[in-house]
């Protein structure tokens, strides 16, 4: 008997073969065995320094931030909680205390 590879998505090892595919009962992944999925992975988000994101995180900005089309000023030292992780050119989008919902770039913060 053949072992088959694990699940891709879930690293199941219960995966059996339907056809030319493997499937994995507990996640219900389908997947041809040689062929890599490029677009199924997730963009890996660091801040400043090197640190991991996740969403949820806590961070605090390191550099004052103006707000576009407003007069208002993101301090240096402002801590942003429970942030979430986005596509696009600002990647963590969040609420900051007395300013409102808006989207940061990593490379501005830092993990708290």
């Amino acid at each position: 008997m053949t072992t088959l590879p694990p699940c891709p998505k879930c690293n199941s090892e219960y995966s059996y073969q339907d056809g030319a595919q493997l499937v994995c009962p507990e996640c219900g992944h389908e997947w041809v065995p040689g062929e890599t999925e490029a677009g199924d992975e997730a963009k890996v988000v660091k801040d400043a320094v090197g640190n991991v994101l996740a969403d949820g995180d806590t961070v605090t900005v390191i550099k004052d931030l103006k707000v576009k089309g407003s007069s208002l000023v993101v301090k240096v030292g402002t801590k942003v909680r429970n942030i979430r992780l986005v596509d696009g050119d600002h990647d963590i989008d969040c609420k900051i205390d007395g300013i409102g919902q808006m989207g940061l770039k990593s490379e501005f913060v830092k993990k708290a």
